[in-house]
């Protein structure tokens, strides 16, 4: 039977051009690589089919007006400065037209245009790390994850900044076309299939706020260098020359996390590269960032990714090519 999924991104002024252009060309060119021509039909469209100028000050042509077209399969909303301060025009035509798409698709601040039409409420989803709150404090019937690339709740998909739509798009590409066709395109883009949606937006050392003081500058360095080593607030206390009552109220006063957190973070971080980017067992990169057991590393990415170590590299590192 014939694939062919009809794609609609809207535009509007001050739309963010990656945020448009990097779900595209995933859409368009899996098509081309998965040899299939028809499966996306992808088409753009702004309130009165007339050209917008994107936040970078790139003009985009749309491909048509947004009344009269039919519902589309997905219906892409990008973000951008454009949709803090949204044509009210264009709130309702979501409002009014969008609970009828298949999938229902933001990138970046996009979520605050499709929450401003009521579409989010009761919803898991998330947006730009800088955004977050602002989303959580406009629309408080709206539940906001600010720590995953990309949500999928039901027929809403969610994605955070910018290149994250990229991430998203090619969830949706392996959902809708399988993993050879996501993983073709992942690799004519030079990008990786790899990332889940819930990894973190942030690496622990961008989430956390880089110490003031240097001796907790310090043993922020020490953690991500040494996650095999004994990290406890004791003997981290100790390479700061604090008591571990002082250090520990320091270090999440100066960071915004608790030193155990933060080491968390760092530990699965330092897996999950390990996991990508070499070929080495389970046991041993447990042993080396610092879990001990292969139990407990499972059981903190089950807990934080909501996968297995071993799944996570099943199915987030790319097969190598011949």
């Amino acid at each position: 039977m014939t694939f062919q999924h009809k794609v609609l991104i809207v535009l509007f002024d001050g739309v963010q051009s990656l945020d448009v252009t990097g779900p595209l060309e995933v859409f368009a060119g899996a098509s081309a690589q998965a040899d299939r021509p028809d499966a996306y039909r992808i088409r753009t469209a702004s309130l009165d089919g007339a050209p917008v100028r994107t936040s970078s000050g790139l003009t985009l042509t749309p491909d048509t007006a947004l009344e009269g077209l039919r519902t589309p399969d997905t219906l892409l909303v990008p973000g951008g400065q454009g949709a803090r301060t949204p044509d009210p025009r264009l709130v309702d035509w979501l409002r009014r037209r969008a609970p009828a798409a298949g999938r229902l698709v933001s990138v970046c601040t996009g979520a605050l245009l499709l929450a401003e039409a009521g579409l989010l409420d009761g919803r898991r989803v998330t947006t730009h790390w800088s955004d977050c709150a602002v989303l959580a404090e406009r629309f408080p019937a709206v539940e906001v994850d600010p720590e995953p690339i990309f949500v999928r709740d039901g027929k809403v998909a969610t994605s955070a900044g910018v290149t994250s739509g990229i991430d998203l798009a090619l969830a949706l590409v392996e959902e809708d076309l399988g993993r050879d066709a996501a993983l073709a395109i992942a690799r004519h883009l030079v990008v990786f299939l790899r990332r889940p949606g819930n990894q973190t937006q942030f690496s622990a050392q961008l989430a956390a706020q880089t110490a003031s003081r240097r001796p907790l500058r310090d043993v922020q360095q020490w953690i991500t260098d040494r996650p095999d080593a004994d990290l406890s607030v004791e003997a981290l206390a100790r390479r700061a020359n604090l008591s571990p009552r002082h250090f520990a109220r320091a270090f999440q006063a100066e960071t915004g996390v608790a030193p155990g957190r933060y080491v968390d973070q760092v530990r699965l971080e330092a897996a999950r590269r390990l996991l990508e980017d070499t070929a080495d067992g389970v046991e041993q990169i447990s042993r080396a960032c610092g879990y001990g057991t292969p139990e407990a590393m499972r059981r903190a990415f089950l807990r934080t990714l909501g996968t297995a170590p071993a799944e996570y590299r099943r199915r987030f590192t790319p097969t190598p090519t011949a």
